[in-house]
């Protein structure tokens, strides 16, 4: 290009600076900048050096403004609901929120920050878009108990031992692969809990469902897992003791989580009973180990395609890559976890569907139609019960089983919605709320499976207003068992029984008296 030439550059110097050969009387900063020998340099060339220099300098001694924190209630408000939110917690945040900051909430209490997620647009900026930013846990005072945090899938940060603990998950114990091989092992279970309601069915006697509900789960995901049954194969029946009692434990809201300075005095004494009932837990486990290795020694061994078998097998090639305290923590987080939120899910939809006898008697219908009346369901029929799964994701959205998901940390100050998220805040997605809210849902707080019915939503993280399992990488990798169990033990109870009510409080345990359906043949 000519206006490039020599010539030009030239020109220019003689005209700003005098001639190449003169002495320039003025030093300015451009003259400072750039001796004599350079001083033809191209003058586009100067400003634009000039203006990156002083840029530069501007930006490193200008500090920007930070964004605003969330809104969110005083201490004496968090205070004054104080009893009400360990009562209540998910409910109470809700009518907080409603008004102080309907979508994102910040609370301080003691040493604690946390924030409150109820709106599902936020919701997914924290659960896909920025997951990784909000990949990492913040670690309940009581999962430290036996050093479980440092192997619990639920808790560990994203690192090298959580991906392989995911990668195992999804591929050898969760994939749709596994878990058609392995349901033969709760197809036995099934048949057991529709024989004990009938055993309850001919004395009249009424059975507290949920109760029902958690001996089945415990022996489905058992069973699943290590072939075994747990009600009955520990001794003394204390697995169910040793499992609600850690549920308890887990689920309680800990002083020590708010005011951490509290911890060496324990003062509720939930560090202490944990480790006794871990203790527990792990001394059966061993038992069942070492019962299992020593099987695997015969030679006419044949695998129950169980979860254990997979784990020891993994074992057998790479010790480093899962050892026996590895096997035991991560039976720990699928049998505690599971038994507790399949039961819990389990028992809610039956409940919402014993209330509302119009739901019941459509639900009654579709199965009769697709499956026969009287009869209990496989795995395989509940694609062919869209009613059926309506219910469940109705329940689901009523009566999520981690009504405030488990807690993300930020791992640096994070921006969502035009507030600063500070690093290392705990942020709760109140799934409770999303579920209810009138903006979201209309009659939110009805229980109509037939809003669900033929709809694209579904439970597996890619819609926001309906997350139970939570979304992105965190997502609960045991949800597939879980949706399966609640399917095929809620659709067989309403097919082989009539119920009747004695408890209508939904606040109650549910009792009822199952009724064995009586086929005219």
């Amino acid at each position: 290009m000519e206006s490039e030439s020599p010539l030009w550059h030239a020109s220019m110097n003689s005209t700003l600076f005098g001639t190449i050969d003169d002495e320039p009387k003025d030093y300015s900063l451009i003259t400072f900048l750039f001796p004599k020998q350079y001083s033809y340099m191209p003058l586009s060339l100067v400003i634009l050096f000039t203006c990156i220099v002083t840029h530069f300098l501007y930006s490193k001694n200008t500090k920007k403004p930070k964004l605003p924190l969330p809104p969110g209630p005083s201490l004496f408000t968090m205070l004054a609901n104080l009893f009400e939110f360990i009562r209540k917690p998910q409910q109470t945040l809700a009518k907080i929120s409603k008004i102080y900051a309907p979508d994102i909430m910040l609370l301080r209490l003691g040493q604690s920050t946390t924030v409150i997620i109820s709106s599902p647009n936020i919701a997914k900026e924290v659960l896909q878009t920025k997951d990784l930013l909000f990949s990492d846990r913040t670690v309940p005072s009581i999962v430290t108990s036996l050093d479980h945090h440092n192997y619990s899938l639920p808790f560990l940060p994203v690192c090298p031992l959580w991906k392989d603990l995911r990668k195992i998950c999804n591929e050898q114990l969760f994939s749709t692969k596994v878990l058609d091989l392995s349901q033969g092992l709760r197809r036995k279970k099934l048949l057991d809990l529709l024989g004990d309601m009938q055993k309850y069915g001919r004395t009249g006697d009424a059975v507290d469902v949920g109760h029902a509900a958690f001996r089945a789960c415990i022996n489905f995901l058992s069973n699943t897992f290590v072939s075994e049954d747990f009600v009955e194969s520990v001794e003394n029946g204390e697995y169910k003791d040793i499992v609600s009692t850690l549920l308890k434990l887990t689920g309680a809201t800990n002083v020590v989580d708010i005011f951490p300075f509290l911890k060496v005095f324990d003062p509720q004494g939930l560090q202490r009973h944990t480790i006794h009932y871990l203790n527990k837990f792990f001394h059966n486990l061993d038992k069942l180990i070492e019962k299992r290795l020593k099987l695997r020694e015969e030679g006419h061994y044949v695998t129950n395609n169980d979860m254990l078998d997979a784990l020891l097998d993994i074992s057998h090639q790479d010790s480093q890559r899962m050892d026996r305290k590895k096997i035991k923590h991560f039976l720990l987080d699928l049998l505690v976890a599971g038994t507790d939120t399949t039961a819990y899910g389990l028992e809610r939809a039956m409940t919402e569907v014993l209330h509302n006898p119009e739901v019941m008697s459509k639900a009654k219908q579709e199965l009769e139609q697709n499956i026969g009346r009287g009869n209990s369901i496989d795995e395989s029929d509940v694609a062919k019960l869209p009613y059926l799964q309506a219910i469940v994701k109705e329940s689901l959205r009523l009566h999520p089983p981690a009504p405030l998901l488990l807690p993300r940390k930020a791992k640096v100050d994070v921006e969502i919605s035009g507030y600063r998220i500070p690093k290392n805040a705990r942020v709760l997605i109140n799934e409770w709320a999303i579920g209810r809210n009138p903006n979201v849902w209309d009659n939110a707080n009805s229980f109509l499976p037939e809003r669900l019915l033929g709809s694209k939503i579904d439970v597996k993280g890619r819609d926001f207003q309906l997350t139970p399992f939570g979304s992105g990488r965190r997502i609960c990798p045991g949800s597939p068992l879980a949706m399966r169990m609640i399917h095929v033990m809620l659709g067989s109870l309403l097919n082989s029984f009539d119920r009747k009510l004695q408890s209508m409080d939904k606040d109650q345990p549910l009792l009822a008296i199952p009724l064995p359906i009586i086929i005219n043949n």
